[in-house]
């Protein structure tokens, strides 16, 4: 008798164990993809974005002028990012927020480029009355209920 109550214990412990590390493994896998869930949005925002449709400009025009924004974070400007539209370095100040963005302290530098002053002046003027986005893949859209709209595809994603 003394050898089956030894030999129940051991089955039971193991049994324990088992128990033990298939719950561990449930707990570990179910939160990294609650975590990875939440922060997953802001991040894909916060990379850099070569504008690929707007306007009447055609895809290769905008390639042309290396037109993007820059939505990389900066730990030493919080919320502040660049932009260039084929000229002028361009600065702003940007804060997304469930599909809600807001755009204010748009300036750049002050040079003149002949043949390439066109896209920077309509995107000077129409950026700042953007306020909602979008990030669908690749692809970040910003829009305004007037119409106005511009595509982007991340420029890390070929």
């Amino acid at each position: 008798m003394n050898l089956a109550n030894r030999l129940g214990k051991h089955h039971r412990m193991k049994f324990l164990q088992s128990i033990g590390i298939l719950s561990l493994i449930l707990l570990v896998s179910v939160s990294c993809k609650s975590s990875k869930n939440t922060s997953e949005p802001m991040q894909n925002i916060h990379r850099k974005w070569m504008l690929v449709e707007y306007k009447d400009f055609t895809k290769e025009e905008l390639v042309k002028l290396e037109a993007n924004i820059d939505l990389t974070k900066n730990p030493e400007s919080a919320n502040r990012y660049t932009a260039k539209m084929g000229c002028n370095g361009m600065f702003f100040t940007a804060e997304f927020k469930n599909g809600k963005a807001k755009f204010s302290e748009v300036g750049s530098t002050m040079m003149y480029c002949d043949g390439r002053m066109k896209l920077e002046e309509l995107f000077g003027k129409e950026f700042p009355t953007l306020n909602q986005y979008k990030v669908e893949g690749h692809f970040l859209t910003l829009s305004n209920e007037n119409g106005g709209r511009m595509k982007f595809v991340a420029a890390d994603w070929d």
